[in-house]
C-alpha cells in the first residue's frame, strides 16, 4: 500500500478519498488555488500545498503544479477524484512516466480507448454493445454537423471528447443552430477538459439515464456493482440520482449490467469506471409498468473515474469503491466474485448545490454558511466539505455536499428521505433542498415515470418558486461577531501550508486594524483584489451606460470592441461562472466606447465589464 497519497481535487471529493486514505493508514496530502485557501480539503489533509490562482487553468488543471506538489510532499500517489484532470490521459500518462508516483486510476492507455468517446463508441461497438447512432471521428466543420442531421435527423448532440456530466455537450434543434453550438461545445471542451474535439450523435428525446458502475483489478477481474438511475436532470446535469432504477425489469438491468462487462473487458478496462446507457422509455408508460427487453437500450459513454454518484452504490452492496481504487492501484486483486455482488433495500443521492432552482438554478454569487447542520440517524449520509462559518467559494463547481440516504425498499428511501432533507439546516446562502423536498412528493419522480428532459420541459415552474419560499434558507444575517479568544492564521512558506494558532485577548482583537486598510499589515504575495490573465480588477474610464458582471466567474469571450453598435438584447461577452456559460447581454442599444476586459480574465460580481454611450 501507499505511504502517502495527493489528492489533485478540492471540495467533498478530495475528502472523501483522504478519507479512505485514512483507513488504510495513508497519508494524504492536499492542492488548493488562492480561492481555496480555507476550503475544508484543506483543514482534513496532513498537508496542503498552494498551486496557483483560483482560475482552475492555472491551478487544479496544472499539471506541472500538480506534480511538483507531490514531489514537494513525497507523495507515491495521485488520486484525481473527479473532474479537471481525472478524465485526461495525457495527464495520467505523466504521472505514470514520473519516478516514484503512481497514478490512482485507469492506465492512460485505457483512458485514451475508453474516455475520449469516439474511440469508445469503436470499441464498444466491436464488443457487440448496442450503441447510439454517431460519428466515431472528431468533426470540426458546421457542414459535417449538418450532413448528419440530414440523415438522421434531428435534434442531434454535439459532446466534447473529454466531457462528462453534461459540461461540452450541446443540442442542436435545426440547421440554423449548428454553427453557434458547435463553437461553443468546443470551446467548453477546451475550457474544462483541455480537449477541443467533439463529436456527434443523434439525440433521443424520451430517454431514461442508466449507468452501470464497473470495478476491475489489473489480475482480469472484471465486476459490475449494479445500476443507477441518473434521469433527474437539469440541462445534461445531474441532481437526483438513485439505484435500483425503479423503472427497469431485473432482466433488462441484468442485460445492460453483462453489456458493461463486455465493454470494460474489451477496453482493458481496470480500476473504477462508470459505463453509461440512455434506455428509450416509453412517454405514455404509467406508474409502475416496468421497462423490459423489447426496449432498445444504447452506450453513451464511459466515465474512466469515481462518480459524483459512487455513494449510490456503495450504499446498495456494501463495497467500498474509493478503498478498492487505492488497493487495485497497489496491485491487491479483487477478494469478491460476481456472484457475491448483491443489491439491498434502495439508494437516492440528493446533490446539495449552492443554487436557486426557483431562478432558474442560478449558482450563488457568494455568502456565508452562518448556519450549516447536516442531517443523521439511521439511513442517512452526507458527504461534504464545508463546515459552518465557511465562506462559499464560487470559481468551480457549485455543489456543496451530497446528502445519501438508505432504506429497506424506495418507499421507506424516499420516507427516510423527506426527514434528512427537512433536518438538513443550511443559513446564508441558497441550495436546492427545497427542490429536493418538492421532489419527494412529484408525482412523475416517485412514480419513477420521469425521464431526461423531465424537468427541463415539463415541470411547472410555479411549483418551484412555492418550494423555494416555503422551505427556502433564511436571510444572511448582519450580527457582530462573538469575542475573539483565539485565532487561527494560514502561513504559507514555499507554497507549502501550516496553520498557526494566536490567543489573544478581546481588547486587542477589538483595537486590531480591519484587513486590507491602510495601518493592516500583509504577508505573501497572494493577498489583494481579484483580477486574472488581466491583471487587476476592471476599470473604465468613459462615461454612459456600464454593462456589469451579474456574478463572479472567468471571460470566456468578448463579443462587442470599441466602435461596435449593439442593440438591446445583444450578447456583449460570455462569462463562465461554477461552469456553466452565462451570456452577458446588452439590456440597451448604443455604441461601445469602451471595453474592460479580455478572455481568460477573472471578474467578480459587479466589475464593469463594457461601456455603452
Amino acid at each position: 500500500m501507499f505511504d502517502k497519497v495527493l489528492v489533485a481535487n478540492r471540495g467533498e471529493i478530495a475528502v472523501r478519498v483522504m478519507r479512505a486514505c485514512d483507513d488504510l493508514g495513508v497519508d494524504t496530502v492536499a492542492v488548493y488555488s488562492d480561492a481555496d485557501k480555507h476550503s475544508g480539503h484543506v483543514r482534513y489533509a496532513d498537508e496542503a500545498y498552494n498551486i496557483g490562482p483560483a482560475r482552475a487553468a492555472d491551478s487544479y488543471l496544472d499539471h506541472g503544479a500538480v506534480i511538483e506538489a507531490a514531489e514537494k510532499a513525497g507523495a507515491d500517489a495521485i488520486h484525481p477524484g473527479y473532474g479537471f484532470l481525472a478524465e485526461n490521459a495525457e495527464f495520467a500518462d505523466t504521472v505514470e512516466a514520473t519516478e516514484g508516483l503512481k497514478w490512482i486510476g485507469p492506465s492512460s492507455e485505457s483512458m485514451e480507448q475508453a474516455g475520449e468517446k469516439t474511440k469508445a463508441r469503436t470499441i464498444m461497438q466491436e464488443a457487440d454493445v448496442p450503441i447510439v447512432p454517431g460519428t466515431t471521428d472528431p468533426v470540426d466543420s458546421v457542414e459535417e454537423v449538418h450532413e448528419f442531421g440530414d440523415e438522421y435527423g434531428y435534434p442531434v448532440a454535439i459532446k466534447a471528447e473529454g466531457g462528462g456530466g453534461g459540461r461540452g455537450m450541446k443540442i442542436v434543434r435545426d440547421p440554423e443552430e449548428a454553427e453557434e453550438q458547435l463553437e461553443t461545445a468546443e470551446r467548453e471542451g477546451e475550457a474544462y477538459f483541455d480537449n477541443d474535439s467533439v463529436y456527434l450523435e443523434r439525440f433521443l428525446d424520451n430517454p431514461r439515464h442508466i449507468e452501470v458502475q464497473i470495478l476491475a483489478d489489473e489480475h482480469g477481474n472484471v465486476r459490475h456493482l449494479g445500476e443507477r438511475d441518473c434521469s433527474l436532470q437539469r440541462r445534461q446535469q445531474k441532481v437526483v440520482e438513485e439505484g435500483p432504477s425503479p423503472a427497469l425489469t431485473d432482466e433488462l438491468r441484468e442485460e445492460i449490467g453483462e453489456a458493461a462487462r463486455r465493454g470494460a473487458d474489451a477496453a482493458d478496462y481496470y480500476n473504477a469506471g462508470t459505463f453509461e446507457f440512455l434506455v428509450d422509455d416509453d412517454p405514455d408508460r404509467e406508474a409502475g409498468e416496468l421497462i423490459g427487453t423489447d426496449a432498445d437500450f444504447y452506450f453513451l459513454e464511459v466515465n474512466t473515474r469515481i462518480q459524483v454518484e459512487h455513494c449510490v452504490t456503495e450504499e446498495l452492496t456494501g463495497v467500498d469503491i474509493v478503498t478498492w481504487q487505492l488497493r487495485v492501484a497497489a496491485g491487491e486483486e479483487l477478494t469478491f466474485s460476481q456472484d457475491d455482488v448483491e443489491l439491498e433495500g434502495h439508494a437516492i443521492e440528493f446533490r446539495v448545490n449552492a443554487e436557486n432552482a426557483a431562478d432558474d438554478f442560478a449558482p450563488a454569487t457568494g455568502g456565508e454558511l452562518e448556519t450549516y447542520d447536516p442531517p443523521g440517524g439511521i439511513g442517512v449520509r452526507v458527504d461534504d466539505a464545508p463546515q459552518q462559518g465557511d465562506d462559499l467559494v464560487t470559481d468551480y463547481d457549485s455543489m456543496i455536499a451530497k446528502l445519501i440516504v438508505h432504506g429497506a425498499d424506495r418507499e421507506e428511501c424516499i420516507a427516510r428521505s423527506k426527514r434528512a432533507l427537512a433536518e438538513y439546516d443550511i443559513e446564508g446562502i441558497p441550495t436546492i433542498v427545497p427542490f429536493h423536498r418538492l421532489m419527494l412528493d412529484d408525482e412523475e419522480f416517485v412514480g419513477g415515470t420521469h425521464t431526461t428532459k423531465y424537468l427541463d420541459e415539463e415541470l411547472d415552474r410555479e411549483r418551484v418558486e412555492e418550494a423555494q419560499k416555503r422551505w427556502g434558507a433564511g436571510e444572511a444575517g448582519d450580527g457582530t461577531e462573538d469575542e475573539v479568544v483565539e485565532r487561527e492564521f494560514t502561513v504559507e512558506v514555499n507554497g507549502k501550508r501550516f496553520q498557526v494558532n494566536l490567543e489573544e485577548r478581546a481588547e486587542m482583537a477589538a483595537n486590531r486594524p480591519a484587513p486590507g486598510s491602510a495601518s493592516a499589515g500583509s504577508a505573501g504575495g497572494s493577498a489583494g483584489g481579484g483580477g486574472g490573465a488581466g491583471g487587476g480588477s476592471p476599470s473604465v474610464s468613459a462615461e454612459g451606460e456600464v454593462v456589469d458582471a451579474e456574478m463572479q466567474g472567468t471571460i470566456l469571450g468578448v463579443d462587442v470592441a470599441e466602435g461596435d453598435a449593439v442593440e438591446s438584447g445583444d450578447v456583449i461577452c460570455v462569462l463562465e461562472a461554477m461552469k456553466m456559460e452565462n451570456d452577458i447581454i446588452a439590456e440597451v442599444g448604443g455604441t461601445v466606447t469602451e471595453v474592460a476586459v479580455e478572455e481568460g480574465q477573472s471578474v467578480d460580481q459587479g466589475d464593469p465589464l463594457v461601456v455603452l454611450e
